[in-house]
């Protein structure tokens, strides 16, 4: 029998670290827009249209937005357990992030309503939505084939 052990690299520690802090980040965002709802919504700067879009997003909208945000913060730890089942996990995350773009700019009027947000008490147009996620869609990618890169390097078990 010949031992098929590979090491574990010193960047899945640095990767799975920077995936759990990333992924905790949303999942802090989800449990405050749940538990303080306008309020916080608000302290994030978002317009009393921006929080009326959410608080009236459908039930099923909301899962698909909870499985984003939990499959990352899952997906994180099962690659820092070196599991995987963390690519698959990624992967749904992804897809679950990539759907709420497209009910949000293609299902819904959500685009028209997240185009502006408050700045010191002013409406102002926001590229930093636009740029919130594409960095939110390169994290889930990144986070998704670096899982299945080390899955495919026997890193991953």
């Amino acid at each position: 029998m010949t031992d098929t052990t590979v090491k574990t690299p010193w960047h899945l520690w640095a990767v799975g670290a920077v995936a759990v802090l990333w992924n905790a980040y949303g999942g802090y965002d989800y449990i405050m827009s749940m538990t303080q709802g306008a309020a916080y919504m608000a302290t994030a700067g978002m317009t009393p249209d921006q929080i009326a879009y959410y608080e009236a997003m459908p039930v099923w909208m909301t899962a698909i937005w909870a499985i984003g945000v939990w499959g990352g913060v899952l997906g994180s730890l099962l690659l820092l357990l070196r599991r995987k089942l963390a690519f698959p996990v990624f992967a749904v995350s992804f897809g679950a992030f990539l759907f709420s773009l497209l009910y949000t700019y293609g299902l819904s009027d959500g685009g028209k309503v997240m185009g502006f947000m408050m700045q010191d008490g002013v409406k102002v147009a926001s590229s930093m939505i636009v740029i919130m996620n594409v960095m939110i869609a390169v994290g889930c990618a990144f986070f998704t084939g670096y899982a299945w890169t080390m899955a495919k390097r026997g890193v991953l078990r």
